[in-house]
């Protein structure tokens, strides 16, 4: 583990710092003055300017161990930045009840473990900044990648209830939602996948990563994400770049069949097919 002098006063924590966001944002965070200490599950990788900490969010032992070492060290801590998840690209249909579950574990139930780990101190000191990093799939359901999108808007409620549940405490939480920028993260699959899903899974998984490819570099997330920390009142939604501006937006204003068209259109999906023998709405027969 790097072991770096503590200079600063204010004191941030940053889970999944190995790479991607995490890494960006520990970089900044440090940039702009904090004392920041990254996390990934061996402790290795990470920026040289942030000391890194073994975190395993799937595991309440490891947050509570990782959680209580920092606090017995440094007394306080000001931000948490929730950035650890996974993600997924596979039908609903193919995707098995443990393998969502895994998926919950890290996305949704990591954040818990190492939020209600940190709410303790940041009460007594009667302040501090949690804040959530979820994706444009919380804000619609994205074909192909929905589970992954189950878990952001899973992660989007909690952090809104969070939100008014610790503000008397000093306490805010924001989340921040991002459309593709070029951070490599991985995408598994579904260990069953059913072939009549093969030409949509493949196409949408195609056409995300060439959005993460040539995407926009994350540190406007880690811009975003510095700004929430080091501002008095910060809001709750942050959207990172034009597509998840846009989406907010169209979501809020459109009908929803033309929001709906407009999801299959930008993902190259086919017109729904529901015709058949009954039509929505005929009596049911006596």
């Amino acid at each position: 583990m790097k072991r770096l002098p503590i200079v600063n006063t204010r004191v941030a924590l940053v889970t999944g710092a190995s790479s991607g966001f995490g890494l960006v944002t520990a970089e900044k965070l440090a940039e702009v003055g904090f004392t920041v200490f990254g996390t990934s599950r061996s402790g290795a990788g990470g920026p040289v300017s942030v000391e890194m900490l073994a975190l395993d969010v799937d595991d309440d032992e490891s947050v509570s161990r990782c959680i209580s070492r920092l606090i017995a060290r440094f007394g306080r801590l000001d931000v948490l930045v929730n950035n650890a998840g996974r993600a997924m690209v596979g039908a609903c249909e193919e995707t098995s009840a443990a393998e969502a579950r895994a998926l919950f574990e890290t996305n949704v139930f990591g954040v818990m473990r190492v939020t209600s780990a940190v709410l303790p101190t940041m009460r007594a000191q009667g302040s501090g900044r949690i804040v959530n990093v979820g994706s444009i799939s919380g804000i619609t359901g994205v074909p192909f990648h929905g589970v992954y999108a189950a878990s952001k808007h899973a992660l989007a409620g909690y952090s809104e209830a969070l939100r008014h549940e610790v503000a008397p405490f000093g306490i805010s939480v924001s989340l921040v939602e991002p459309e593709a920028h070029r951070t490599g993260i991985a995408m598994s699959r579904p260990a069953r996948q059913l072939a009549l899903y093969d030409e949509g899974r493949d196409g949408v998984e195609a056409i995300i990563r060439g959005q993460i490819e040539r995407g926009n570099s994350p540190i406007h997330v880690a811009e975003t994400i510095a700004r929430i920390a080091s501002t008095a009142r910060p809001k709750f939604r942050h959207g990172v770049g034009k597509k998840a501006t846009l989406l907010y937006f169209a979501r809020r204003v459109l009908p929803p069949r033309l929001f709906e068209s407009l999801v299959r259109r930008e993902l190259r999906l086919s017109p729904p097919n529901f015709d058949g023998d009954e039509r929505v709405g005929d009596p049911l027969p006596h």
